[in-house]
């Protein structure tokens, strides 16, 4: 996983405090490629509870990690019990790494 522990800590600690301690999150993509370069932060964050408005519920959590990672591409793909699943939600949770 191409994170370090401190960029790791503040993914977990973000989402806990955007979303509540159940949140959990998922680093997927080109990040959990070892041997890999570069590429953009790809989280997927599964919450039990249901949001008003997904949309801007992720962008508080990239505003709040850009502001604890610095200057980061950073894709968050979010679900609560009300998206409809789709494929690339089983992608993540297949191949991604919880953090």
């Amino acid at each position: 996983m191409r994170l370090t522990d401190e960029q790791r800590h503040a993914i977990v600690e973000e989402t806990a405090r955007t979303f509540g301690p159940g949140a959990c999150v998922r680093l997927f993509g080109s990040r959990v490629d070892d041997n890999a370069c570069g590429g953009d932060i790809d989280l997927y964050v599964e919450v039990g509870h249901a949001l008003p408005n997904r949309a801007a519920a992720a962008s508080r959590l990239a505003a709040r990690l850009q502001l604890a990672l610095g200057e980061q591409r950073i894709d968050i793909i979010l679900v609560d019990p009300e998206t409809k699943p789709q494929a690339i939600h089983a992608v993540a949770r297949r191949e991604g790494i919880a953090l």
